[in-house]
């Protein structure tokens, strides 16, 4: 899969400031700092597509990109930390929500995971979420340039052993480092066969019903002195929804 063209559309705050539903929309979504701008900027072939911070949480708004005139690219706020007042990370939050459950072309959210690091519980706790919204979506390891081989082989592993039981197929995986450009045609292989099973000339898809006011959030953050603690207990029910990939 090619890509002609890779260009800024408009950023969003909520769901009703985004952009109309006149495109299929892949978005991105991880832990903060889990390198979620560099991999962007891979993928789209420009460097400073996606602005990339050393401050954790730099993303705030739903940012989207059109990508070939055909799709968009679309880059979600990091979960995990706040830089800013812990009004406005409940804000992106819900924003957040909205969009994924709730947004009808949304065809495939990468959730995106550090492949350096044991599982960590709000990463599950997010996945767990998806699966029972019947989101769907693959996971992405990302920064496998920055550590053992053997480590990142042991850290996926265990991590699809924490999710195994939710799934009767479990969902895809694929890893990918942005320093090294690893990765990139697979995801772009994703993005190009949901493009091409899409109906040719097709409408586009109807107006999403107007979301509840009570909007169940998908993680909950209590930040104190720039430390996010994850306090989402996880149900215990097995989820048997199937996913695309």
């Amino acid at each position: 899969m090619n890509i002609s063209s890779a260009i800024f559309e408009c950023s969003a705050s909520s769901l009703e400031s985004c952009p109309d539903e006149s495109l299929p929309e892949f978005a991105f979504i991880g832990r903060s700092n889990v390198g979620k701008s560099s991999l962007l900027n891979m993928l789209a072939g420009q460097d400073g597509l996606a602005r990339v911070s050393p401050t954790p949480g730099f993303t705030k708004l739903i940012n989207f990109f059109r990508m070939s005139k055909t799709w968009r690219l679309v880059d979600l706020p990091g979960y995990g930390f706040a830089a800013g007042a812990k009004r406005d990370s409940k804000r992106f939050n819900q924003a957040v929500t909205r969009y994924l459950k709730h947004r009808p072309n949304l065809c495939c959210v990468f959730a995106l995971l550090d492949s350096g690091l044991k599982p960590q519980d709000i990463d599950v706790d997010f996945i767990e979420w998806l699966a029972r919204n019947a989101v769907p979506f693959v996971l992405v390891f990302t920064k496998t340039d920055k550590c053992p081989a053997a480590a990142v082989e042991a850290n996926i592993a265990a991590f699809r052993e924490r999710v195994a039981p939710w799934f009767q197929q479990p969902p895809a995986v694929f890893t990918c480092s942005a320093a090294r450009g690893q990765g990139r045609s697979e995801l772009l292989s994703v993005i190009g066969a949901t493009l091409a099973a899409l109906p040719e000339g097709s409408p586009a898809p109807p107006p999403a019903a107007p979301p509840s006011p009570e909007i169940e959030e998908p993680f909950r953050l209590k930040v104190r002195a720039g430390v996010a603690h994850e306090a989402s207990p996880r149900g215990k029910n097995h989820l048997k929804a199937t996913r695309p990939w």
